[in-house]
């Protein structure tokens, strides 16, 4: 399943809506997406599993990338 994340890339700041990005991560779960991004600095806002529906629409945009992680 591919989920998208919303974070921001510093767990040490206030998170501010206008700095929030997000990116895409192929995982069984919301608990292996957490387990994946543990590691890294990011702050996660929220985890959103993707239909069929929603993975159509957002591989039509140009940012869509599955994150190697």
């Amino acid at each position: 399943m591919i989920f998208k994340v919303y974070y921001q890339e510093n767990k040490e700041q206030v998170p501010v809506r206008e700095r929030t990005k997000s990116l895409y991560i192929e995982a069984e779960s919301k608990t292996e997406v957490y387990e994946k991004l543990e590691k890294t600095p990011y702050l996660i806002e929220y985890i959103q599993p993707l239909t069929e529906v929603d993975l159509q629409f957002e591989k039509q945009s140009e940012n869509f990338k599955l994150a190697e992680i």
